[in-house]
């Protein structure tokens, strides 16, 4: 009979371990929080002793967690190495973005860059959360933020944040642009997780008279709404770029005071200089250049 532990409560305690948090470990895993308590628990029924004291806002190693957990992580990543060193996968890179990024920029430049690199396997991980480069296998990742982002890493400005007002032009037929912040102050607002409206009219000195709004969760989905009519939007330009040149959307003239802000690509450092991510970056790089 083997004195193995189970293996799912090994990596529940490793990643519980590295973020000393059950929820952030079953955002890493995709998994529920209770599982990976219940995983941890197991563990601790089958070594007899704790691994983790609970305490109100998170997780503490115990001594013996702390030194059990050295040898495991090491025991994971040896694993991982041996993985990709008998399963090489030299053409292909994975790329974490935001589920709008990807929407609105990233998926409709893709054809550019699959007939320069045909040899590349480009793959897309859209996802709000900050993905791990260690745990999740992604090579790059695009985010919007401030730097430093860690000595790790390598970052790159693609865009600065320039947030734009939006709306389909038959919202605003007839009006003269810019568009008089009385005007935009009565227009229906959508809003989106940033929730960047009481800034705008904070700056222009108008307060909020719509008498409806809408409520979205993603921007890509505020820049659809905005599209068919359903009031006006509040979006980093380049996003819609695509949108304004096909006269789809029209820029209604405020715009929120540049917060030195940024969309970035990262990169490991010791990773920057490899093949395919190196083509990669270079394309990123070269096609936000043009598009600033």
């Amino acid at each position: 009979m083997s004195n193995l532990p189970p293996l799912n409560g090994l990596r529940a305690f490793d990643v519980a371990g590295r973020r000393l948090s059950f929820r952030a470990a079953a955002d890493e895993m995709g998994v529920t929080q209770g599982a990976v308590a219940q995983h941890v628990r197991q563990l601790e029924a089958h070594l007899g002793t704790m691994l983790f004291d609970r305490l109100p806002k998170g997780l503490a190693l115990t001594p013996s967690g702390r030194r059990y957990h050295g040898r495991i992580s090491a025991a994971f990543e040896e694993l991982r190495a041996a993985t990709a060193q008998i399963k090489p996968e030299p053409g292909k890179v994975l790329i974490s973005v935001t589920p709008t990024f990807a929407a609105k920029w990233l998926i409709p430049n893709l054809p550019d860059f699959a007939q320069k690199h045909p040899d590349i396997d480009l793959r897309i991980l859209a996802t709000e959360r900050v993905s791990s480069f260690h745990s999740d296998g992604i090579d790059l990742a695009i985010r919007q933020g401030k730097p430093p982002f860690g000595a790790a890493l390598d970052a790159t400005l693609l865009f600065r944040q320039e947030v734009i007002a939006v709306a389909a032009p038959t919202l605003v037929k007839g009006q003269a642009l810019p568009l008089d912040p009385e005007i935009l102050s009565r227009l229906p607002k959508i809003h989106d997780s940033h929730d960047l409206w009481p800034k705008l009219l904070a700056q222009i000195g108008a307060p909020d008279q719509s008498k409806r709004g809408l409520q979205l969760s993603q921007t890509a989905l505020a820049v659809d709404a905005a599209v068919s009519g359903q009031g006006v939007a509040l979006v980093s330009r380049f996003l819609v770029l695509r949108e304004i040149h096909d006269a789809k959307l029209i820029e209604l003239g405020h715009a929120i005071a540049n917060d030195a802000q940024g969309f970035y690509l990262l990169s490991p450092r010791n990773m920057a200089s490899k093949g395919a991510v190196k083509e990669a970056i270079d394309w990123l790089t070269s096609e936000t250049g043009k598009q600033r």
